[in-house]
């Protein structure tokens, strides 16, 4: 049966569980114990603890000076260097401050102070020279560093006590602003062209009748010479990446993250175009390689460039540029 809680002996000040109780558990006798002041432990805190923690029900943080100028947080009596008495000068210190050390709970037990993971830290209040110990909510292990700056996050009800502070916090570092924008492109002559043969599976270029460039997409004037084009021309696509960048933020039109784009100049044509890589380790692209269009399934294609979904390797020996 279950130890019974019994009362401590006289002048004990506490309780335990009886010795003699217990039960047994795969052979071996246990019994639970309980150590307690009843109606809890009280103290008196002196002229120097209770000031701070007067102040603390304040909402305010001080620390006390001592003869050789140190500023001591939490305070302290006696200096802890000399042993002589401090001052009895406060200072008002903070609120923000910087972790020095700590250690981070997975797990919280019933007295911590928060029912989340958080982290243990010593932290040195702006304008102290010693650190206290207090939590620090940053929400992610990997939230925590010395020298992380956090300030402190104050209960609404204060009674006077190092948990008027309910933990500190991480200042604000950072922001995500959401951006999206919405806009219609209507398509002119020249590109509604182009994206009639991308419909069909091909590329249409142009190619200038004064200096022979070939220019794709599809366009009705020459950038080089100003005059209009009429020859159309059907390019490969096939081509070669002439400059390329490793995108690391998430994008619905990529196959993974990070992801390649670069610009591709295709076989015949004489100025590149943009298009994602796909089919390769993004550490594995570079200039001159060799790719080739991957197409979405006939029956999916619409007048877009989305019929393309990236360039892949095609395997063939580099092109040197």
């Amino acid at each position: 049966m279950p130890s019974s809680e019994t009362a401590g002996h006289p002048g004990d000040g506490g309780k335990h569980g009886d010795p003699g109780g217990g039960d047994r558990d795969g052979g071996a006798l246990r019994a639970t114990h309980v150590l307690e002041f009843p109606g809890g432990y009280t103290r008196t805190t002196g002229p120097v603890i209770g000031r701070f923690l007067t102040e603390l029900r304040d909402g305010r943080l001080v620390g006390v000076r001592t003869a050789t100028g140190r500023t001591l947080v939490p305070p302290l009596e006696y200096d802890p260097d000399t042993g002589e008495p401090v001052t009895g000068e406060y200072v008002e210190v903070g609120p923000a401050g910087t972790v020095e050390s700590w250690a981070w709970v997975n797990t919280p037990r019933k007295g911590h102070p928060l029912d989340r993971p958080f982290a243990w830290a010593l932290i040195r209040l702006d304008g102290a020279d010693t650190a206290l110990v207090h939590a620090v909510d940053a929400g992610d292990v990997k939230a925590m560093r010395p020298g992380l700056r956090v300030r402190p996050r104050w209960r609404a009800a204060r009674t006077g006590h190092i948990t008027d502070v309910e933990s500190f916090v991480p200042e604000v570092t950072r922001i995500v602003s959401e951006v999206r924008v919405e806009y219609t492109v209507t398509p002119g002559l020249a590109l509604t062209r182009f994206l009639e043969g991308v419909a069909q599976g091909v590329l249409i270029g142009c190619r200038c009748g004064t200096c022979g460039k070939v220019y794709v997409p599809y366009r009705l004037s020459c950038p080089e010479c100003g005059v209009t084009i009429t020859e159309e021309t059907v390019v490969p696509d096939t081509g070669t990446i002439t400059t390329f960048a490793i995108n690391n933020l998430p994008d619905p039109r990529a196959p993974e993250v990070p992801f390649v784009s670069a610009y591709i100049r295709l076989d015949g044509t004489d100025i590149p175009m943009i298009a994602l890589v796909g089919g390769v380790p993004a550490h594995e692209v570079r200039q001159g390689m060799r790719v080739r269009a991957v197409w979405v399934p006939e029956e999916e294609r619409t007048m877009s460039m989305s019929n393309i979904r990236w360039f892949t390797p095609t395997g063939e020996p580099d092109v040197e540029l």
